[in-house]
């Protein structure tokens, strides 16, 4: 089960982070990178599924200097507070966050990340050290990031029916990194979140399969 920690970021900013760690010993370690509700029980459940699969799970509080234990939740006014933390938290300081995660954790190291985390995982990508790949799910920004492309090599799962995320822009991203595997999955946004009104249990095992066979060849 997670469990908080601290990590500090390398402008000596300490922030929380969640936890998961296999029973054995690790076969590597994964960061896993929010949505704008903050540390939630769905990512305490993707690191918990991680660290099911062996390996060692760190999910670092990237809202943490704008609310300590920051949550918003899925009402509008919930989506509005993400939407201004996220403009509130450049990029430099949360690949500072994300890069405390990453050497908190053993080698081999990967990413991943859910929808504005997903556009975390591929900042990290290419701007993070320590990195052997992302896998980045339904990442609307990655679209406008184009430019920061991943030095690593990099997964994108979408879902075909989410109107948050056009095809186009899906396509965008397709053609600035057509190296990469990019999966559109027959359902909405969100797909992986249990609970949610998108949640699709089939779409999101075969995304997590992906995954991990994804971050085994990059060992």
């Amino acid at each position: 089960m997670s469990e908080p920690v601290q990590l500090r970021s390398p402008d000596g900013f300490q922030l929380t982070a969640l936890s998961s760690k296999p029973l054995g010993e690790a076969i590597g370690g994964v960061v896993v990178a929010q949505e704008i509700f903050g540390l939630t029980d769905h990512i305490a459940e993707v690191c918990d599924a991680f660290a099911a699969a062996g390996y060692h799970a760190i999910a670092p509080g990237l809202f943490d200097r704008i609310e300590r234990g920051f949550h918003a939740g899925h009402d509008p006014a919930g989506i509005e507070k993400g939407r201004a933390a996220v403009m509130a938290s450049p990029w430099p300081q949360v690949i500072g966050d994300m890069q405390a995660a990453i050497d908190a954790l053993p080698r081999p190291c990967y990413v991943t990340g859910f929808c504005y985390g997903g556009a975390v995982a591929w900042m990290a990508g290419a701007r993070a050290s320590g990195l052997s790949a992302a896998s980045c799910f339904y990442g609307r920004l990655i679209a406008d990031l184009r430019d920061d492309k991943p030095a690593i090599p990099t997964m994108l799962h979408y879902g075909a029916r989410a109107p948050s995320i056009p095809m186009d822009n899906v396509e965008r991203v397709r053609a600035a990194v057509p190296e990469a595997p990019l999966y559109l999955y027959d359902a909405g946004h969100g797909f992986c979140r249990a609970g949610g009104a998108d949640y699709d249990e089939a779409a999101r095992d075969l995304a997590f399969a992906r995954t991990l066979d994804w971050f085994s060849r990059w060992r």
